[in-house]
C-alpha cells in the first residue's frame, strides 16, 4: 500500500516486538485501557504493549507511540476542521506501522469515528482475521450503536473478532450481527476501582465542565454562573489539566465570585482520597457516572455549537443524554441543554440538592440502583476477556 509522506513518525516497538496495540482516543477511553493493560500485565509481565493514547496508558506500562487524548475533539465541525491536519495523517500513519510491525492484536477502546474506520482499513488492507490477515481486532467500550447510527453495529460485526461491553443491555444491540457481545461489568463498580468522587452533605459544590476543549468553553460559563446564583459554599472545579486548566482559570478571572478551587483529576487521584462532594452541576460525559454511582445530587449542562446540536438531535434517538439517566429510565439528573442551561435553572437545581432531603434520599435509591444494574453477573473481567482473546 503506497502511502504519502506524512508530518510525523511512531517510534518502533520498543522491545522489537509488539504483543498488542491499543487505541484510546479520550481521556475516558485511556484510563479505562489503562485498567485492561494493567491488569492483563500483572498476569504476563513479558507482554509488550504501545498504545495510541494518553498519560494513564503509559502508567500501566504500555510504550505510548503518540499522545492521541490532548487533541480529544468534540462535534462535527471541529472533527472536519481537523481532518487534513491532524487526523488524515494519524489515520495513516497508525496504518502504516500496524503493517509494518504486525502486533498480535489491535484493541479498539471507544472513539468510533476513528476507531471503526481504522478496524475496517485493516481488513481491507487485509492485515487483519477478518481481511484473512493475522491480527486479532478487539473492540473494549462499544460505540453508542443505540443512541445514534445503528448501522455501525454490522460495521464492528463485519471487521471485529470479539466485543466486551460494559453495559448489559448492549448485548442485545448487537444480536442480529453474528458478533458475539460479551457484558463484561462496568469498571466503575469494580471491586479493586477507586471511585474519584464520593457523597459528603457538609462537602463542597463539584462543578464538572468535561475534559474536551471546545466543550469546557461552552459549558463552564453557564455551570459556573449557576454555582455563584445558587449557593455562597465553596466549589470545586475538577477538570484534566493542561489546557483545559488554564482555560478555566482565565474564565474564573473574567468572571469572579464565590469561593472555587481548580482542581485536576491528577492531582486528586495522587491525593488517594475520593474528593468529597454534597452537589454537582457536571457535563453528560463520564465523570457524571462516577457521580451517580457516589449518590451525589445535582443536574446536567450541555452546550454544543450549533451544527453539532441539530445534527445531533437529529441522530440521536434517545430520551436523555447522561447515561445514568438512560439506565434507570428517569432523570437521576435534570438535563438542561442549550439556552435552558441557564444560571437561573442551574442555581435553582443546585439549591435543592444541597437544601431538600428527599431529593437527597431519591438520588440516594436511584445510586443503589444503578450499582444494581451495573454489578450482574458477567462470564468474567475485561481482563479476563482480553486474555482469552489475545491467545
Amino acid at each position: 500500500m503506497s502511502l504519502p509522506s506524512l508530518p510525523f513518525r511512531f517510534a518502533p516497538p520498543a522491545n522489537g516486538r509488539v504483543d498488542l496495540l491499543v487505541i484510546a482516543g479520550e481521556h475516558s477511553g485511556d484510563e479505562q485501557a489503562a485498567r485492561v493493560v494493567a491488569g492483563l500485565r500483572e498476569r504476563e509481565p513479558a507482554l509488550a504493549v504501545c498504545a495510541l493514547g494518553g498519560t494513564r496508558l503509559a502508567q500501566a506500562g504500555a510504550q505510548l507511540l503518540h499522545e492521541m487524548t490532548a487533541m480529544s475533539a468534540i462535534g462535527y465541525f471541529e472533527v472536519i476542521r481537523n481532518y487534513r491536519p491532524y487526523f488524515r495523517p494519524l489515520f495513516q500513519e497508525t496504518l502504516r506501522w500496524i503493517g509494518e510491525h504486525r502486533p498480535r492484536a489491535v484493541l479498539f477502546v471507544d472513539y468510533g469515528g476513528f476507531n471503526l474506520r481504522m478496524a475496517d482499513a485493516l481488513r481491507g488492507a487485509g492485515l487483519s482475521r477478518k481481511g484473512g490477515g493475522g491480527i486479532r481486532t478487539l473492540y473494549y467500550i462499544s460505540p453508542q450503536v443505540w443512541a445514534s447510527r445503528p448501522g455501525r453495529r454490522f460495521t464492528l460485526a463485519r471487521t471485529i473478532d470479539a466485543l466486551a461491553v460494559i453495559f448489559p443491555f448492549e448485548v442485545e444491540s448487537y444480536a442480529d450481527t453474528g458478533l458475539a457481545a460479551e457484558f463484561v461489568g462496568h469498571p466503575f463498580v469494580a471491586p479493586d476501582y477507586r471511585p474519584p468522587v464520593r457523597f459528603d452533605p457538609s462537602g463542597p459544590v463539584l462543578l464538572l465542565p468535561g475534559s474536551r476543549k471546545k466543550a469546557v468553553a461552552r459549558i463552564f460559563p453557564a455551570i459556573l454562573a449557576g454555582y455563584q446564583n445558587g449557593t455562597f459554599r465553596p466549589a470545586v472545579v475538577l477538570h484534566p489539566g493542561g489546557d483545559i486548566g488554564a482555560m478555566l482559570a482565565g474564565e474564573l478571572r473574567r468572571s469572579p465570585g464565590g469561593q472555587v478551587t481548580l482542581k485536576s483529576v491528577d492531582e486528586q487521584l495522587a491525593s488517594g482520597e475520593p474528593l468529597a462532594a454534597a452537589a454537582v452541576l457536571t457535563s453528560s460525559g463520564t465523570m457524571s457516572m462516577h457521580c451517580a454511582l457516589a449518590g451525589i445530587p445535582g443536574a446536567i449542562a450541555y452546550r454544543a455549537d450549533t451544527l453539532t446540536y441539530w445534527l445531533g438531535r437529529w441522530l440521536v434517538k434517545i430520551p436523555y443524554l447522561g447515561i445514568a439517566n438512560l439506565l434507570l429510565g428517569e432523570a437521576m439528573y435534570p438535563e438542561f441543554i442549550q439556552g435552558a442551561a441557564t444560571p437561573a435553572a442551574l442555581a435553582a437545581q443546585l439549591r435543592a440538592s444541597l437544601q431538600d432531603p428527599a431529593r437527597v434520599e431519591r438520588t440516594a435509591g436511584q445510586s443503589a440502583r444503578l450499582h444494581a444494574l451495573l454489578s450482574r453477573p458477567a462470564a468474567g473481567t475485561a481482563v479476563d476477556w482480553l486474555g482469552r482473546h489475545l491467545g
